[in-house]
C-alpha cells in the first residue's frame, strides 16, 4: 500500500541522498549501519522494557537505512550485491525488532500470550517476504498484500512507542493487528501467484 507514496518519497529523498553521498558514504555503509542501529536499538531496549525509547532509537535508523538507496541513486552505484544486501539486513532487522518485543513480552513483560502473536508476527513476516522472492525467482510478479514491510514496520513501530509512553493495549492491537494483516497478505500472495502459474499451465 505504501507503494503509492514511492513516488513522492523519492523526491523527498533525493536532495538529502545527495548531501549524504557528498560525505563519502557509500550505499552499502548506510545499509550496514542502519541494521546495526536497529538491531542494537531492538535487542538492547526492547528487552529491558524501554518500549518508547527503544523505537525512537529505532524509528531513527530505519529512517536513516532508507537513504541507501536515494544514495545509490545519485551516485550511481547502483548494483545486484547492493538490492540484495539491502534485503537480507531488512530481513535481520525485522527480526531482531519482533525478538526484542518477545524477550520482553516473555520476561518482565510477563505476557507468554503476546509473545506468540509477537513470535507469528515475526514468522508471517518473514513468510511475506519469502513468497515474493520465491514468485519472482521463478518468473512471477508478486507485488500485492495488505501488509508489506513498510506497513509492518509503521504498525509495530507505533504500537510499541505508545505502549512505552503508557498507552493502555497499544501493543495488544497493534500486534493482533498486524498478525492478521500479515495472515492477509500471505494468501493474498499465494493467491496472485496460483493465478499465475495456472494461467502459464493453460497456454
Amino acid at each position: 500500500m505504501l507503494n503509492l507514496l514511492r513516488p513522492a518519497l523519492g523526491r523527498v529523498l533525493t536532495p538529502i541522498g545527495t548531501a549524504v553521498a557528498r560525505t563519502g558514504i557509500t550505499p552499502n555503509a548506510i545499509t550496514i549501519t542502519g541494521t546495526v542501529g536497529v538491531t542494537a536499538g531492538a535487542l538492547w531496549l526492547y528487552p529491558q522494557g524501554e518500549l518508547f525509547w527503544g523505537t525512537l532509537m529505532i524509528t531513527a535508523f530505519v529512517l536513516f537505512d532508507m537513504l541507501d538507496g536515494a544514495v545509490a541513486r545519485v551516485t550511481g552505484k547502483i548494483s545486484k550485491w547492493g538490492a540484495f544486501l539491502d534485503s537480507s539486513m531488512d530481513r535481520v532487522a525485522d527480526a531482531a525488532i519482533f525478538s526484542g518485543l518477545i524477550l520482553w513480552l516473555a520476561g518482565r513483560g510477563d505476557n507468554m500470550p503476546l509473545a506468540g502473536i509477537a513470535l507469528f508476527c515475526l514468522v508471517a513476516g518473514a513468510l511475506v517476504s519469502y513468497i515474493k522472492a520465491r514468485a519472482e525467482g521463478v518468473g512471477y510478479t508478486c507485488d500485492v498484500g495488505l501488509a508489506e514491510r513498510g506497513e509492518r514496520l509503521i504498525i509495530v513501530l507505533v504500537a510499541a512507542g505508545l505502549a512505552g509512553l503508557g498507552v493502555p493495549y497499544a501493543l495488544h492491537v497493534g500486534l493482533w493487528l498486524l498478525a492478521a494483516a500479515s495472515a492477509i497478505t500471505v494468501f493474498q500472495r499465494f493467491a496472485v501467484v496460483r493465478r499465475q502459474a495456472f494461467a502459464e499451465a493453460k497456454l
